[in-house]
């Protein structure tokens, strides 16, 4: 049987590994064997590969960018330097069992993918013209790889012109949250606080800001979405110790992890309603006038589908000598005007996701400037095509 192995160094980049690892099942004649060495984390969610190689859950998640000294510090603490030892004994014997290698993510995992010694192909999720373009280094990198994929045609108009051969079929997070099976009344706001240990403490700051919403109705609340990275149980203490009522376990419907409801001594006769989400993104997204997320990948999914994507501005807090809430300021260069910031404080908060939701136009714009800064779906199922070229 041939065997591909992929390699990721995110949660959202195992996300976009299994997706294309689906495709590739559906488009191979006979049975392939397909594995996730997960750089970042240890693999979970990511069916239908198998997780192999060295590794753990690290402080930072993975997210060390930009000069991060003190994530960077609390890995190294955590054992980083003797699972990276690990991780690069475990690559160099990994062309004793592949025929080919995939990264998904930046240079970091594309330089482990070359350390194989077979076919490379990239899969580039984190690098746009919109954000930042690929550098010197990085375009020597991708010129030793046998097929290369970036997320937007700009991107690759811009490497073309600098003598890097690269495609872009279409942008894999696109596909990543397929139709939903049971598209649901709209509920009020998707909230997703992401997939690190950082989640936790987000949940309760976004479910804050429900708290904070003007009377919009019975039917309004929030729908949490809980990755599969993270422990249910865990947010509904969190959020049990920050004033919501969790209702007393009873059956209820699939996915569905827990029900809450505001205290009404904090909000005085409304009842906001948040509901603990554990089933598929696509469900949040098709039950969300707009989404309110800290997340990476997530906010992206939602952008991509056409849903508002509202996330907290947390320059405030880390001042912009220390570079403020850089990935967030990010995440608004590369959606655009699908992405609105608004201040963490709950209240102010509360109050201009209020003006957005009271305003049709607007958040039909933003849901148009989403699906175009996005792009069309089909990029899993041409990118696991050209893999099981490269294979052949």
């Amino acid at each position: 049987m041939r065997r591909i192995l992929f390699v990721a160094n995110g949660h959202g980049e195992t996300a976009i590994a299994a997706r294309i690892a689906r495709e590739v099942e559906r488009a191979c004649p006979v049975p392939i064997g397909l594995d996730l060495f997960p750089l970042v984390g240890t693999g979970a969610g990511c069916a239908p590969l198998g997780a192999v190689g060295p590794r753990r859950n690290l402080p930072s998640g993975g997210l060390v960018a930009m000069g991060n000294v003190r994530a960077f510090s609390r890995d190294l603490a955590a054992g980083f330097t003797g699972l990276l030892g690990r991780q690069l004994g475990f690559i160099a014997g990994a062309g004793r069992t592949y025929e080919a290698i995939v990264a998904v993510g930046d240079a970091y995992a594309l330089g482990f993918a070359l350390a194989a010694r077979l076919p490379a192909i990239f899969v580039g999720t984190a690098k746009s013209v919109y954000v930042a373009p690929y550098g010197p280094f990085e375009r020597t990198l991708l010129r030793r790889v046998v097929r290369a994929f970036v997320r937007d045609e700009a991107t690759a108009d811009r490497l073309r012109s600098q003598r890097v051969r690269v495609e872009a079929p279409g942008n894999v997070i696109v596909d990543l949250a397929e139709p939903s099976l049971a598209p649901r009344k709209p509920f009020g706001l998707g909230l997703l606080p992401g997939s690190r240990n950082d989640a936790y403490a987000d949940g309760v700051q976004l479910a804050r800001v429900v708290r904070a919403m003007p009377e919009r109705g019975p039917d309004f609340g929030g729908l949490l979405s809980i990755a599969p990275t993270l422990d249910p149980g865990r947010f509904a203490r969190a959020l049990g110790a920050d004033g919501w009522h969790i209702a007393p376990d009873s059956a209820t419907p699939s996915g569905v992890a827990f029900e809450a409801e505001a205290d009404p001594a904090v909000t005085g006769q409304r009842k906001p309603r948040l509901v603990g989400w554990s089933g598929g993104l696509e469900t949040v997204l098709a039950s969300s006038v707009a989404v309110l997320g800290q997340a990476g990948t997530g906010n992206e999914q939602a952008a991509a589908a056409g849903v508002p994507v509202v996330a907290l501005d947390r320059k405030e807090r880390f001042g912009r000598r220390r570079g403020g809430d850089w990935y967030r300021m990010r995440q608004r260069r590369l959606l655009g005007e699908a992405l609105l910031l608004v201040p963490q404080e709950p209240a102010r908060a509360a109050a201009e996701i209020a003006g957005l939701l009271a305003d049709p136009e607007r958040l039909r714009r933003m849901g148009e400037a989403g699906r175009l800064r996005m792009g069309p779906p089909g990029g899993a199922a041409a990118i696991a095509r050209a893999i099981l070229e490269v294979v052949a």
